[in-house]
């Protein structure tokens, strides 16, 4: 890692900023159709940003809102895919803005921190242009870059990417690379930098229970006639037993354990159920007993009911036996779960728990699966070095919670595997009125890539 490089971002980090406000200056929310030319500016503004660094890059369509492709090709050994997106969430509501949401700002806090405010500053212009800039002073400094690099920016991640499969499917040869990189994600706290090597799947699902053919008098009937939502309250109380663990037949059998290292780093980062859950108004973990709630949140899977309804939800009392009771169900998956064998599993439980005069519907969406980097991955083992080079310590590996979709088509349709290293921060209100990134984040954001860059070639 050439010093020089280090110093050229540190010298022109005003000149960054200039650049990523520029960016951020433009409304691209892709949910709303009024913004839809200004989409397509940002997908410019990212194009021409990039081109200025004597990458190939091209604004292309889609079903929807273009995306940007951008490209080196200098025969390096090897190549990195980074994906991005332009698009932002809505501002909504604007009142509990404190200065417009597209005229960014620095800002202080109460310890002096200084912040960048604006829709987008982390999520996820403020994270793209870390490695656009670190692109830059690379390119600077050493005329070249260290491994050739496809860049691809999508805008319509804030509202759910419905291009971008299509466009992937479309493209797997050109998008071919070692190895992808995204930054939207966080940091594990202010000074440690974090991987996410593990992503849970996802599975929705919706059951009804069906009874009689109609709501029926509660005084009539009440007492012989099946009552659907004490059918879908026993079915679903049955999924779990009194250890948190969940009873469906064959639900654990492809999931992978962590490794008996990643067990004793997480457990050395003293995640409690108080501090998780009690900003939340909780205090007990509800998960598998046996397991600490680090992984109960990110390396197990889950069933949760998202919403339940039946019979007659008004105001005051209509004393009815209702017809039908349905609930609204996910489950968050780990590797090597496959989403169709978990969709069938649940609707044989279901169906051998269903009695004598009921019915169900049973719908289900196609779900993701999982995505776990090896624990071995070379690439992972040079990214984290590189990592504890610029803050001092050693970054945590951890899993996500959460589902990224893009990361599974990655593996699915290119055969990648994908470091999630972000600079985002728990209080930058992503989604929120007054969104903001920490100036350090953006700053070291940027000496980071200009770190892993050269250590992955």
């Amino acid at each position: 890692m050439s010093e020089q490089v280090l110093k050229r971002v540190d010298d022109g980090l005003e000149a960054s900023l200039g650049r990523l406000f520029d960016f951020l200056r433009i409304p691209s929310i892709s949910t709303d159709p009024a913004h839809k030319a200004d989409c397509r500016k940002a997908a410019d503004f990212a194009a021409l940003a990039l081109a200025e660094l004597g990458l190939s890059a091209a604004v292309r369509e889609t079903s929807g809102h273009p995306v940007v492709v951008a490209r080196s090709d200098t025969g390096a050994p090897r190549r990195v895919l980074f994906y991005g997106h332009y698009d932002v969430q809505p501002v909504d509501p604007l009142d509990l803005w404190e200065t417009p949401p597209f005229a960014p700002r620095l800002a202080e806090d109460a310890a002096g921190r200084k912040r960048i405010v604006a829709r987008g500053a982390c999520d996820d212009k403020g994270q793209v242009f870390t490695f656009i800039e670190a692109l830059r002073a690379l390119k600077e400094v050493d005329g070249r870059l260290p491994v050739d690099v496809t860049v691809l920016l999508e805008g319509e991640e804030e509202c759910g990417s419905p291009s971008l499969p299509a466009f992937l499917a479309a493209h797997a040869g050109e998008l071919a690379a070692d190895v992808a990189l995204v930054c939207d994600t966080g940091m594990w706290d202010r000074e440690t930098p974090a991987i996410t090597t593990g992503l849970r799947g996802i599975v929705h699902t919706e059951l009804t229970i069906m009874g009689p053919d109609r709501d029926l008098h509660s005084g009539l009937f009440g007492g012989a006639a099946r009552n659907p939502v004490h059918v879908l309250a026993r079915i679903i109380a049955d999924v779990h037993d009194g250890q948190g663990r969940i009873t469906i037949p064959g639900f654990y059998d492809a999931v992978v354990e962590p490794t008996d290292a990643q067990k004793a780093q997480w457990a050395g980062l003293g995640l409690t159920a108080q501090s998780f859950l009690g900003p939340v108004g909780l205090s007990v973990a509800a998960g598998e007993a046996d397991r600490m709630v680090i992984e109960q949140i990110q390396s197990r899977p889950t069933f949760e009911v998202n919403g339940i309804y039946g019979g007659y939800l008004g105001q005051g009392s209509k004393t009815i036996i209702p017809a039908s009771a349905t609930a609204k169900i996910s489950f968050r998956l780990v590797a090597d779960q496959d989403p169709v064998a978990i969709k069938e599993a649940f609707r044989a439980f279901v169906e051998a728990r269903l009695p004598a005069d009921c019915r169900m519907t049973f719908s289900a969406g196609e779900g993701s699966r999982a995505f776990l980097v090896p624990a071995d991955s070379v690439d992972l083992q040079k990214a984290a070095a590189a990592l504890e080079q610029e803050w001092g310590k050693a970054p945590v590996t951890v899993g996500s919670g959460g589902s990224i979709p893009i990361v599974g088509q990655f593996k699915a349709l290119l055969g990648l595997d994908t470091l999630l290293i972000g600079f985002g921060l728990d209080d930058d209100r992503i989604h929120s009125p007054n969104e903001k990134y920490d100036l350090t984040s953006f700053h070291k954001g940027i000496r980071s890539w200009a770190r892993i860059l050269p250590a992955l070639a």
